[in-house]
């Protein structure tokens, strides 16, 4: 026995409005997510080098106390002559001429501060007996961005 005709013409045909009118619909999905993806990757992007930034500018200013104290732990290793002023001098970027132990020591430490701070490292001690004031000063321009920020820190010690 044959089939008969109307089971062969039977199969659906997709709808002109059926498969044709979403066919691009999954496309503009992974575009889109792909749009929002690498955004947020700009984002984490832009983040992290403001961390690092503030993380370098920490690391200067951690550095700035070091130096400021120890020029203090140089001074009271020859706290006889800190006493009488030969630690004074106003604020210098260039590194002073050894010959005593207080030239000595005032090179030594500018010397090391603009090998960590950069060349544009400076510094100041101010002694009035008993007291000592010491001033680290130094370009901050990563933490500052474009511009070139000075930072200064002062601390005030006993001899």
């Amino acid at each position: 026995m044959s089939t008969p005709s109307f089971h062969r013409s039977a199969r659906r045909r997709p709808s002109p409005s059926g498969r044709a009118s979403v066919a691009g619909v999954g496309l503009i999905e992974v575009l889109v997510a792909v749009l929002v993806l690498s955004i947020g990757l700009l984002g984490v992007a832009a983040l992290q080098a403001t961390a690092l930034r503030s993380s370098q500018s920490s690391l200067e200013r951690s550095q700035g106390v070091i130096h400021a104290h120890s020029i203090f732990d140089m001074m009271r290793a020859n706290a006889a002559e800190a006493r009488t002023g030969a630690y004074t001098m106003g604020m210098t970027c260039t590194v002073p001429a050894g010959g005593s132990i207080s030239a000595n020591d005032k090179s030594t430490w500018i010397a090391s501060m603009q090998q960590d701070l950069g060349l544009d490292a400076c510094g100041q001690i101010d002694c009035v007996a008993p007291f000592c004031t010491v001033t680290v000063r130094w370009n901050d321009s990563r933490a500052g961005g474009e511009t070139a920020t000075a930072q200064q820190f002062r601390m005030v010690s006993r001899i």
